[in-house]
């Protein structure tokens, strides 16, 4: 009794399309967990944000792209000094500017979301933090610095306004009194000493830029200025506080 056999190549052809589902099968695997990997990071260690305004230079320039460390913020608390992304407060910026529709924006929004494109919701500010919870701040002496818990800062990284507005706060409980670098075009802590003393709550900070990425000919970290290492600082906060 003989059988029938196949012909012989049914089986190759039967195996080529099994290799090449199996082949798509897992390059969706991969790219899925890579999404969900880059998603888990965005939201719980690092985030990348695009700078649209001058209201930071000279540090940070329209069109940066910086990243913002979350979990450096959420372990250690915010120093003074820092550079930090934070959810608008209240009615700081206003009305955000619409942004794409359709399958554009719904392709845009997904590579935002899973970190693939840097945050430009119109719903951030980066800021420098000047004061934290405790401290005294005060616009300004002789020379047109600001003082904290006493002692002049001789800020040489800022872009020196033609004109001061002035203040004397002391910073609220679980806040941050945060002012933009470019001093005479940044809306800031100042211009809401009614809320709150200005003063942003910690809890709307997303975390510390800590390094510009984009353009490459502007790839940078952003260390903390010397002068708020000052020692002075922290006693002068100390004694105020007692």
């Amino acid at each position: 009794m003989s059988i029938e056999q196949q012909p012989q190549d049914a089986r190759p052809e039967k195996s080529k399309s099994t290799g090449f589902l199996s082949g798509v099968r897992e390059f969706a695997i991969i790219v899925i967990a890579a999404l969900v990997l880059s998603a888990l990071v965005r939201a719980l260690l690092v985030q990348a944000f695009y700078v649209p305004s001058e209201s930071m230079e000279e540090t940070l320039v329209p069109n940066d792209r910086i990243v913002a460390s979350k979990i450096t913020t959420h372990f250690g608390g915010i120093s003074r000094g820092e550079v930090v992304v934070f959810r608008d407060p209240g009615d700081w910026l206003g009305a955000p500017e619409p942004g794409p529709t359709g399958v554009r924006g719904a392709i845009h929004n997904a590579m935002t979301f899973v970190g693939l494109l840097p945050s430009d919701s119109g719903g951030d500010l980066v800021k420098r933090a000047i004061g934290v919870a405790g401290d005294h701040v005060v616009c300004c002496d002789a020379q047109q610095r600001i003082v904290l818990n006493g002692v002049p800062l001789d800020e040489n990284y800022i872009v020196a306004p033609t004109n001061q507005m002035l203040f004397d706060i002391t910073v609220p409980a679980e806040s941050i009194f945060v002012m933009g670098d470019n001093r005479g075009n940044s809306r800031d802590s100042r211009y809401h000493l009614e809320v709150n003393s200005g003063a942003v709550p910690v809890g709307n900070v997303v975390g510390r830029a800590f390094v510009v990425v984009w353009p490459l000919k502007r790839f940078t970290t952003l260390p903390i200025p010397e002068i708020f290492g000052n020692p002075a600082l922290d006693k002068s906060s100390a004694a105020a506080a007692k």
